[in-house]
């Protein structure tokens, strides 16, 4: 069957609130953007209904709903702002729709994260930096750094290789518990718990929990409560694996 105006601009809608899901976007942003999208393109009203898992889609009056997976979901603020950017080119008539489903499609294809050896340098720093903020000393600087390195490490690679959910993060949150015990045993550290607090901080899930919070507000209870959810899970992941540190070798 030939694939008619209307199917066309849902598919482009579903495809920029896809992009914004999978990058970390909040409910209502992702709703917003396809509503503009879908008004701009047509006389109808865009309806959606947007969860963490599937995006719904339908024009008032039309006959038609469609449906986009989220599989996964990460963190990507970039992508975030171009897609709002090209929203509002179409939206203000100078893309086509034609020309904004193009550059959408090529923006899914993108990967604009920056290079991996960069994210454990910001991870390093990140650790160091905060550990400071805590309260911890400087003899303990250089250590934590390399520390929150190694744990992040561990996380990339981890999330890449392992299927099970979560199980990254605490196996990060474990050698990062583990390898500040050995840097007080062996004398390269003071402060253990600063150490410790240090060498987590890049595995908190900050962004979630915000966007959770805003959906809450925004009235998205479902898509707050899920992403909260899965937020503290997360951040009790990690307590568990610098618990178990503490069980056994603490």
């Amino acid at each position: 069957m030939e694939e008619t105006p209307q199917d066309f601009l849902l598919d482009t809608c579903l495809l920029a609130g896809k992009i914004m899901m999978e990058s970390g976007a909040e409910m209502y942003r992702v709703e917003d953007t396809m509503s503009r999208i879908a008004e701009a393109g047509s006389d109808s009203k865009g309806i959606s209904f947007v969860t963490p898992t599937g995006i719904f889609m339908a024009l008032q009056g039309g006959t038609t709903v469609k449906m986009e997976q989220i599989p996964t979901r990460t963190i990507d603020l970039e992508k975030v702002s171009k897609v709002n950017d090209l929203s509002r080119e179409f939206t203000m008539k100078q893309i086509s729709l034609g020309q904004f489903y193009t550059k959408l499609r090529t923006l899914d294809k993108e990967v604009i994260f920056f290079p991996v050896w960069l994210q454990i340098v910001a991870a390093a720093v990140v650790s160091g930096t905060l550990m400071m903020i805590f309260g911890g000393v400087w003899k303990d600087l250089l250590t934590t750094c390399i520390i929150g390195a190694i744990g992040f490490s561990i996380f990339y690679y981890g999330t890449e290789f392992f299927k099970v959910k979560f199980l990254a993060e605490f196996l990060a949150a474990f050698t990062v518990g583990m390898l500040a015990v050995l840097s007080i045993s062996i004398g390269w550290g003071v402060s253990l718990d600063k150490m410790i607090i240090g060498g987590v901080m890049p595995l908190v899930p900050g962004v979630p929990i915000t966007n959770a919070v805003r959906d809450l507000l925004a009235g998205h209870l479902l898509s707050g409560m899920a992403r909260g959810t899965e937020a503290l899970i997360t951040a009790g992941t990690i307590g568990i694996g610098i618990a178990v540190v503490f069980r056994f070798f603490g």
